[in-house]
C-alpha cells in the first residue's frame, strides 16, 4: 500500500508549491482512492498553506496528478484524408457517452511520453513510437488549478496507412476492466470531430492539432 507521501502525484503537488514559494503549514488527508495495486490515485486534502504575500490559500485541494492527451489522427495513404481515432466510454460526472482522444494518468511515470505512447496502445490497439508524437502546446495545461493540481501533456501524431489498415481500428473493444475501464474506438472523419466532442480538452487539442497541421475548416 502506497503512502501519500511516498506518491509521486502528492511529490509532485508539494514541489510545486516550494517552487511557487508556497509556505504549507500543516495538512489532513480527508479521502484518499487507492488503484487495485495500492497505487495513490486521487486524494481529497485539508490544509493551511500561507504565500508569499502572506495571504492564505483555501483550505481544500484535490490532487489527481498529470495526464497525456493524444490526438491520434490516421491518414489514408492513397486519398489523404483524416481520420480521428477516439475513445468512447461513459463518464461518471455524467453518466453518459464522451467520445475522447486517447488519454491517461502519469500515476507513478514521469516521462509523458512513455505514458502517451502506452494510453494510446492500450486504449486503441495502435502502436506508435516516441518520434510519431509531437507537442501540442508547449507547456503543461492546468484543468481547474482553483481545486484540482491536475495538469495535461497534449500531443498529437500522425499515421499513414491504407483504408483497410484504417478501417481495422473501427469498434475495438478495450479497457482496463480491473479500473472499470470499458472503451469502443470510433473513426472519426476530421470534418466530424467538434461535433463529438462534450467536454473542453477534447475540443481544445483538436482545435490545436489543426492549427500545426495547416487544416482549415
Amino acid at each position: 500500500m502506497e503512502n501519500l507521501e511516498d506518491s509521486l502525484k502528492f511529490k509532485t503537488w508539494k514541489k510545486s508549491l516550494e517552487e511557487n514559494k508556497i509556505q504549507l503549514k500543516s495538512y489532513e488527508e480527508l479521502a484518499t482512492v487507492r488503484k487495485p495495486n495500492g497505487e495513490v490515485l486521487f486524494t481529497f486534502l485539508k490544509m493551511e498553506a500561507v504565500d508569499p504575500e502572506g495571504h492564505f490559500l483555501p483550505s481544500s485541494v484535490f490532487i489527481r496528478g498529470h495526464f497525456v492527451s493524444v490526438v491520434t489522427c490516421l491518414k489514408d495513404k492513397d486519398t489523404q484524408e483524416r481520420f480521428y481515432l477516439l475513445v468512447k466510454q461513459r463518464r461518471v460526472g455524467t453518466g453518459g457517452f464522451f467520445y475522447e482522444h486517447p488519454a491517461g494518468m502519469c500515476d507513478s511515470e514521469t516521462d509523458p511520453y512513455k505514458v502517451a505512447i502506452k494510453e494510446v496502445e492500450e486504449e486503441t490497439g495502435l502502436k506508435i513510437k516516441q518520434e510519431d508524437l509531437f507537442s501540442l502546446y508547449d507547456k503543461i495545461l492546468y484543468s481547474s488549478p482553483g481545486l484540482l493540481d491536475e495538469a495535461g501533456y497534449f500531443f498529437g501524431c500522425e499515421i499513414s496507412l491504407s483504408r483497410n489498415e484504417i478501417q481495422n481500428f473501427q469498434n475495438k473493444t478495450t479497457g482496463d476492466t480491473s479500473e472499470h475501464e470499458h472503451i469502443t474506438t470510433f473513426l472519426c472523419p476530421e470534418k466530424d470531430a467538434l461535433k463529438y466532442f462534450q467536454h473542453t480538452s477534447g475540443v481544445m487539442a483538436t482545435l490545436l492539432f489543426r492549427q500545426i497541421k495547416g487544416i482549415k475548416e
